[in-house]
């Protein structure tokens, strides 16, 4: 039988963190978890099957934030796929409020984190049953080379340790509030973080390639709303977003 790698278990006031020296993917080890409940998070140092939008690897990186949570769904809270914008808005906060944060920092839809126009972080969500597994990254000491991407990290100015600890402490109270039914206020807090509204987006469409539209806020459901050339609006429910120009 091979053997577990050694873990620290870390209570915080949002609940239980469990830190492991490596593992294929953290959205994977909760999801096969069926013990596994709200408040508990599990934090890998290394991440060697990770994934992002689309099925894109999204590994590695020594010293970066690599972690997920799960939340137990319940019969009044808002639609499941909001939860990426609730996870995109605490680490955004999280990560304004350090010493040294840039400045150019903002939330593109449906689940990244920028600085300027190159990813510093990013949200995968994933439901089995009752449950979401919330799975977030952020390029806290060095930038993963992604073909087609551009990168960004935070160079060193935080260890994962507290930034983990204050991340579930900052989530925890973001998904009290979207579970007590603040979507609403929720949203509006994301929009003022995300890029202005009118900004150019590209989305890509099987059919007809790709969309163009300037931005035009969410919908109640979380979509992205673009409004077009030929002055329709078009709601986005999936699909990679690219920021224009």
């Amino acid at each position: 039988m091979a053997r577990r790698p050694p873990c620290s278990l870390r209570p915080s006031a949002a609940g239980l963190i469990r830190f492991i020296p490596e593992t294929g993917s953290t959205n994977a080890d909760l999801l096969a978890d069926g013990t596994a409940r709200e408040g508990q998070w599990l934090i890998a140092r290394r991440q060697s099957a990770g994934r992002g939008r689309a099925g894109r690897a999204w590994n590695d990186g020594a010293g970066n934030f690599m972690g997920s949570t799960v939340v137990d769904l319940r019969a009044s809270d808002p639609l499941p796929q909001t939860l990426a914008l609730v996870a995109g808005l605490a680490a955004h906060r999280m990560v304004a409020a350090l010493p040294g944060a840039p400045p150019a920092l903002q939330l593109k839809w449906p689940n990244d984190l920028l600085v300027g126009t190159a990813k510093l972080g990013g949200i995968l969500l994933e439901r089995h049953e009752g449950r979401v597994i919330v799975g977030i990254g952020v390029n806290l000491a060095q930038a993963p080379q992604v073909p087609g991407r551009a990168t960004a990290s935070l160079g060193g100015i935080v260890e994962v340790e507290p930034f983990a600890e204050a991340l579930a402490g900052q989530f925890a109270g973001h998904l009290a509030r979207w579970h007590l039914g603040e979507w609403p206020l929720l949203r509006a807090e994301w929009l003022a973080r995300a890029h202005a509204v009118g900004t150019l987006l590209t989305v890509p469409d099987r059919d007809h390639g790709p969309i163009m539209g300037a931005f035009a806020g969410l919908g109640d459901d979380g979509t992205l709303h673009l409004h077009l050339a030929d002055g329709g609006t078009r709601a986005i429910s999936a699909g990679d977003v690219e920021l224009v120009g």
